[in-house]
C-alpha cells in the first residue's frame, strides 16, 4: 500500500468526541497554529531580576518625551513604574496624620508592636510610612520605627498591628512575592509610646487578590478586618483590585477599580507618587471614584466610567459616564465656554469595562453594549446602544484589535466588527467546563500581535490563580489551549517582546529563546499535539502501521541536537484505551546546505484506529511539524 499522509485540520476541536474529529486535532500544550501547522510557542525570560509586591493585575508601556521607557504595574498592593529593571512604588497617598496623632506600645520578648490611630481608615495588608518617632526606649529604635511597614491586623477602628523590623529589610521577598522581613523583639525598656511628632501616612487601601462573593461574616479575606466583621469591600463583582492606566501626553492616569483617580508626573521623575486629580485642580466637581479611567485619543477627552457626579461628588453612580474639557484633565464642570459633561447609560446595573478602537468606544455593562463617540459640540459626546442580552465575563476579559473587539462572556466568545457576533469556538465545552466562575474576575485578554492571536487566561475550575490559557487566532480562525500561569500581558510594541506577570512576582519577556525562564538555568518546556483517532481499516479488519516518516522543522533551536518525539498508538474501538503505542525520537542530524533528521523508523502496531502525538522535553529545541506519513499494511480480523 502507498504511504498515508498524516495532514491535520488547522486547530483543536473538542466540541465533538475525537473519533467523530478524525482528520483533527483533539489536545495540546505550549502550541499555536501558523497557517495549518502546529509549532511549538516560543520561550520566556525575566525582564528583570527584581520582584514586586502582590499580584500584577493591570501592565501598561510608555515612553516620556525624553525617551525614557516606563512600564506601569498595578498590583494588589501597589502601583509600581518600572524603569530600567527597577520597580519604583508610586502608590498613592490616601491620609496623612498630624504630628502626635499616632502613638506606639511594644511588648516585651514580641515583634508585635500595636499602633493606635484614632479612624485610621486601613485594612490587613496596607501599607503606612512613620516619620518623627522617637526610640521606645530599647532595641524599638526610631530608625526601627521611622520606615514603611505592612500592616498585619486591624483590630478596630483605631488600633492596628505591625511587626518592628530591621531597616528596610521590607525589600526582602520571599519566592511567592510575600515580605520576608528580619523582626527585632522588643525588651523591657521599650516602654514608650514613640513621642508626641509621630505622623503617619497611609497609601491607599490594598486590594483582594481572590475575588470573594458576597458581604458580611467571612466576606473577606481571614483577618482583613476585626474578628466576625462585615468586609469594608463591594459586593460579589467588585472586590478584586484592579487598576485601568492611560497616557495623557507623557503623564499617566491611574485608577484603581471603585477607587480614587490619579495622575503621574513624568517630567518630576520616578522619586513622586501619584497625586489625586481632585487635589491637582481648583474645580470642586472633580471626580473622585470611579471603575474605569481612559483617554480619548481622538480628540483628547480623559473620560472616567461609572463614577461620581457633578452635582454629586463622592457618590458612585455605577452607570454614569463624565469626560473633562478638552485638552484639560482640571476642568470637568461643564459649561458653554468648555467641552466637558456627562451621560448616564439606560440599562444594566453597572458599567464593566470600556474599550477603545479606532472609531469609537465600547461599553460593556453587566447586560448590554453600547457604542460612545464623539460628536463634537454642543453635546461632545453621544451614546447609543449597539446589543443587549450579551455578557462579559470581568473587566479585564475584552481586547480590541484595530476596529475589531474580542472578549469572552460567561458562556460564549464574542466579537464586535461593527455588530455584535457569538464567535465560533471549537473548544468553548473544553473551556468553560472546566471554569472556575467565582473567580471569572480574574480573566483576562492578551494581544499576542506577531502571531495573530487573542489569548484569554483563566482559572480552571480546581484553582483559584490563573492556569490556563485559551487562543483564537484571528487570522486563520482557529483554536487551541494549554497551561501557564500569568495575570497581567502587554504586547510588544514600545517593547520588542510581549511582557507578561507571573504568579511568582517577576515580569517575563515572552517568545523569547525557548525555554523556562523562570528558573536558573532555564528549564525546558513541554509542549505536545496529539490528533484525534484515525480509521486505518474498514469494517472488523485490522491493519498493521510498519514504518513512520516523520516530517518537522527544528530551525531557530538552540540546542545541538534538537529532538522531538512522535509517538503513534492504536485502539480496537472508539472507547476502547490505547492497548499498543510506540514512541520514537526524531533528531536533527544537519542543517547545511537542508536540515536533515531522522529519515524514516520501524514501527509495528495493530489495530482499527491510531492517533497521533508530537512532543518535545528536552531544552533548546523548536520545532514546527509538516505532513508525516506512515507505511499501513492490511491484516486480518484477528
Amino acid at each position: 500500500m502507498p504511504l498515508t499522509k498524516l495532514a491535520f485540520k488547522p486547530g483543536i476541536n473538542r466540541e465533538t468526541t475525537s473519533y467523530a474529529n478524525e482528520g483533527g486535532w483533539f489536545d495540546g500544550d505550549k502550541i499555536r497554529f501558523r497557517g495549518p501547522v502546529p509549532e511549538k510557542i516560543g520561550g520566556w525570560v525575566k525582564n528583570s531580576t527584581n520582584t514586586y509586591l502582590g499580584a500584577a493585575r493591570a501592565l501598561h508601556a510608555f515612553v516620556s518625551l525624553a525617551g525614557d521607557k516606563f512600564i506601569g504595574i498595578g498590583t494588589t498592593v501597589k502601583y509600581y513604574i518600572e524603569e530600567g529593571g527597577a520597580y519604583i512604588d508610586i502608590t498613592p497617598i490616601r491620609s496623612t496624620t498630624s504630628a502626635g496623632d499616632v502613638t506606639f506600645a511594644a511588648t516585651n520578648g514580641s515583634s508585635t508592636i500595636t499602633v493606635t490611630d484614632t479612624a485610621h481608615g486601613a485594612v490587613a495588608n496596607d501599607f503606612v510610612t512613620f516619620s518623627g518617632a522617637a526610640t521606645l526606649g530599647g532595641t524599638i529604635t526610631a530608625d526601627v520605627l521611622n520606615q514603611e511597614y505592612q500592616i498585619v491586623e486591624v483590630t478596630n477602628a483605631n488600633i492596628y498591628t505591625i511587626q518592628a523590623r530591621t531597616v528596610s529589610s521590607i525589600q526582602s521577598i520571599t519566592s511567592d512575592g510575600a515580605l520576608n522581613p528580619t523582626l527585632v523583639t522588643a525588651n523591657s525598656s521599650d516602654t514608650g509610646n514613640g513621642g508626641g511628632s509621630v505622623v503617619g501616612t497611609y497609601q491607599v487601601n490594598s486590594g483582594l487578590d481572590t475575588t470573594v462573593g458576597g458581604t458580611g461574616w467571612g466576606a473577606s479575606t481571614w483577618g482583613r478586618n476585626t474578628w466576625g466583621s462585615a468586609s469594608s469591600i463591594a459586593a460579589s463583582g467588585e472586590q478584586l483590585r484592579i487598576w485601568t492606566h492611560d497616557n495623557f501626553g507623557e503623564d499617566l492616569l491611574i485608577n484603581v477599580r471603585n477607587g480614587g483617580i490619579f495622575r503621574w508626573d513624568t517630567s518630576v521623575g520616578t522619586g513622586t507618587r501619584a497625586a489625586s486629580l481632585s487635589s491637582l485642580s481648583t474645580d470642586a466637581t472633580t471626580p473622585t471614584i470611579a471603575k474605569q479611567v481612559m483617554v480619548s485619543d481622538r480628540d483628547r477627552h480623559v473620560i472616567v466610567f461609572g463614577c461620581d457626579g457633578e452635582t454629586t461628588v463622592g457618590t458612585q453612580d455605577p452607570l454614569l459616564i463624565r469626560f473633562s474639557s478638552q485638552e484639560d484633565f482640571t476642568v470637568w464642570k461643564s459649561e458653554v465656554t468648555n467641552t466637558a459633561g456627562e451621560l448616564r447609560i439606560g440599562s444594566g446595573s453597572e458599567i464593566i469595562t470600556a474599550i477603545e478602537t479606532r472609531q469609537q468606544i465600547l461599553v460593556f455593562t453587566d447586560v448590554s453594549l453600547h457604542a460612545m463617540q464623539f460628536i463634537g459640540p454642543p453635546f461632545t459626546f453621544g451614546i447609543s446602544q449597539i446589543s443587549e442580552n450579551i455578557t462579559i465575563q470581568g473587566p479585564l476579559a475584552a481586547k480590541a484589535v484595530d476596529d475589531f473587539v474580542f472578549w469572552m462572556g460567561r458562556d460564549e466568545f464574542y466579537i464586535y466588527t461593527g455588530q455584535v457576533q457569538t464567535l465560533p469556538c471549537s473548544v468553548k465545552s473544553y473551556v468553560f467546563n472546566d471554569f472556575n466562575i467565582a473567580q471569572g474576575d480574574k480573566v483576562f485578554a492578551a494581544l499576542n500581535s506577531s502571531y495573530s492571536e487573542i489569548w484569554w487566561f483563566y482559572c480552571s475550575a480546581s484553582s483559584d490563580d490563573i492556569d490556563r490559557y485559551v487562543i483564537y487566532n484571528y487570522e486563520n480562525k482557529t483554536w487551541y489551549f494549554g497551561t501557564l500561569a500569568r495575570t497581567a500581558w502587554i504586547d510588544r510594541g514600545i517593547n520588542d517582546f510581549p511582557i507578561a506577570a507571573g504568579t511568582d512576582k517577576f515580569l517575563y519577556n515572552h517568545e523569547v529563546d525557548d525555554d523556562d525562564g523562570s528558573t536558573t538555568p532555564a528549564s525546558p518546556i513541554t509542549a505536545f499535539i496529539e490528533s484525534s483517532q484515525m480509521s486505518i481499516q474498514e469494517g472488523n479488519n485490522f491493519v498493521f502501521l510498519r514504518r513512520l516518516i516523520p516530517d518537522l522543522t527544528f530551525d531557530g533551536s538552540t540546542a545541538g541536537a534538537p529532538s522531538a518525539n512522535f509517538t503513534l498508538k492504536t485502539r480496537r474501538f472508539p472507547g476502547a484505551t490505547y492497548d499498543q503505542t510506540t514512541t520514537e525520537a526524531v533528531t536533527r542530524s544537519a542543517t547545511v546546505p537542508v536540515e536533515q533528521f531522522t529519515t524514516e523508523k520501524d514501527i509495528r502496531l495493530r489495530g482499527r484506529s491510531f492517533a497521533l502525538r508530537v512532543e518535545s522535553t528536552a531544552s533548546g529545541v523548536r520545532w514546527r511539524l509538516g505532513v508525516p506519513r506512515v507505511d499501513v499494511r492490511p491484516d486480518g480480523r484477528r
